[in-house]
């Protein structure tokens, strides 16, 4: 009995050896990939070789983290934070926001969990803010118009869509579906606002002056009658079970991929030429800070900068439809992006391939990523057209 113990525990040694062995030789960058880093324009094929690193196991501190810290909490679907249950059990707003410099600065997007920002027509871009907790907010906006491929993005978080108009014959379709719910600011064929909106002088009617609070979006919702609630038909099982998300004392590092690439300072002027966003990375809270037009981005009610904990990009199949206006297939599956977090990133695959699915992002293994908890950026952009660079370099989409 005592040899046959003494033999197992050697194999056992032997067998942890090799195991540790591999996975050294896997993490090691190769040397195409170091020389690849040094060219001005980055261009990285994933062809799901690489095996994933291992994932660390969670200390002591992390495994404390699954507790709640009050009764009843449970972690965000948004961002992976701990939030009271019935506030997960509550619909968010998805709310347009414009871009344009006169716009700026613009009220309650410290309250926005995910962010995206897409073109719109004439090289501007209109960005989308996902609000998980609206409560107490004196003013959100300015307000814009909605395009659908924003309305295609918003439905995976089963949101209310506060919107001012939008393009009829591109919109009209979507917005009058039963299944979507839209407080729309100039009321008409595309859904009437309900109360939701006022302007800010009173009784004068400009581009960049409509706004909502929350008090007005509570009763704008009773009053249309929607759901308060996640509605199962469209939030259940599957539906509801989003992004996975790391937990904040035993953060993500994508150090060891062997396709990383440094990522302190990142530009989108590649993708949105008029704003020019830049993020710059702050090591002290692990945050990229969000700047448009050369200035930070802030929110007008706080001044604070908008700071984010990922960034996600999306290299995307688009189009021209006449009148200057474009489309964006973001109901697609198997195209090129970025994951971008804690100073790194690495190429990912995306897809969405239904209304109210999930938008999941794979590594170069293919193995669905993990985010860091907290807030995200996503930017969509032109496939074949746009590029973005971190830390000097050119990456095209």
């Amino acid at each position: 009995m005592k040899k046959s113990l003494i033999v197992i525990c050697i194999l056992l040694f032997l067998l942890a050896a090799c195991s540790n062995a591999g996975t050294a030789e896997t993490a090691a960058p190769p040397e195409e990939t170091t020389a690849a880093a040094q060219t001005t324009t980055a261009v990285i094929v994933i062809e799901n070789e690489t095996e994933p690193p291992e994932t660390e196991p969670l200390t002591e501190a992390a495994e404390e983290e699954d507790i709640p810290p009050e009764e009843s909490m449970v972690r965000s679907f948004l961002t992976g934070s701990w939030i009271p249950a019935e506030l997960a059990e509550k619909r968010p707003v998805a709310v347009m926001y414009p871009t344009d410099k006169k716009a700026q600065p613009q009220y309650g997007l410290s309250k926005v969990s995910v962010f995206y920002e897409i073109l719109e027509e004439g090289s501007m871009s209109r960005q989308m803010g996902i609000l998980e907790d609206y409560t107490g907010l004196s003013r959100i906006g300015n307000i814009r118009s909605i395009r659908d491929y924003f309305i295609y993005e918003a439905l995976e978080w089963d949101p209310v869509i506060v919107h001012f108009g939008g393009p009829e014959v591109f919109v009209k379709d979507l917005l009058t579906r039963e299944d979507v719910d839209n407080l729309n600011g100039v009321s008409g064929v595309m859904g009437d606002d309900y109360g939701a909106f006022f302007r800010v002088p009173k009784n004068v009617n400009t581009t960049h002056n409509a706004y909502t609070d929350s008090e007005h979006l509570e009763k704008a919702i009773e009053k249309a009658g929607f759901s308060v609630t996640h509605r199962t038909a469209y939030w259940s099982g599957e539906k509801a079970d989003h992004w996975k998300f790391a937990k904040a004392k035993a953060p993500v590092d994508l150090s060891s991929y062997a396709e990383v690439r440094d990522a302190r300072e990142v530009s989108t002027a590649g993708m949105y030429p008029i704003d020019q966003p830049l993020f710059t990375y702050d090591e002290k809270d692990g945050k990229y800070y969000r700047s448009i037009y050369g200035e930070p981005q802030i929110d007008a009610l706080t001044g604070d900068q908008l700071a984010f904990d990922n960034i996600l990009i999306e290299s995307c199949v688009y189009g021209e439809r006449g009148a200057g206006y474009l489309y964006f297939h973001v109901l697609d599956a198997g195209h090129f992006g970025w994951y971008i977090t804690r100073g790194k990133m690495i190429p990912v695959r995306w897809q969405k391939t239904a209304d109210y699915e999930c938008t999941r992002f794979y590594d170069p293994a293919g193995k669905e990523i993990t985010l860091n908890e907290g807030k995200t950026m996503i930017c969509i952009g032109r496939e074949g057209n746009d590029s973005f660079t971190a830390d000097g370099e050119q990456y095209d989409l």
